[in-house]
């Protein structure tokens, strides 16, 4: 299982965990949402947790929880800018579908 970090989203999550003060990784997973099942959530780690598992990319640290490992394994994650919006991007193979707006996305069966 893996989960990858391209350049811009480690310097990204490096800069953020400064910024905030505190942290050791960005927490990644799944929740149920959207109008195509599931949406991404974000947010800080300040531990690593027993049913964590701990990946690294270019100095940077990403946390997810096991059980939700089966939903990204394989992702690379990007940080992007277009205009005033900036985002971490997704490149999940586990995607079947999105939905328009891209906030939801639903996972082959």
């Amino acid at each position: 299982m893996a989960i990858t970090l391209t350049e811009r989203a480690a310097r990204q999550i490096r800069q953020q965990l400064e910024r905030r003060g505190k942290g050791v990784a960005l927490r990644l997973g799944v929740k149920k949402s959207g109008c195509s099942g599931f949406a991404y959530s974000f947010d800080y780690a300040d531990e690593v947790q027993e049913d964590d598992q701990l990946f690294e990319s270019h100095d940077a640290q990403v946390v997810v929880q096991r059980d939700q490992l089966s939903f990204i394994d394989g992702s690379e994650i990007d940080f992007i800018q277009e205009g005033l919006n900036s985002s971490f991007k997704f490149r999940n193979p586990n995607i079947d579908n999105t939905c328009g707006c891209g906030e939801s996305f639903s996972l082959k069966t």
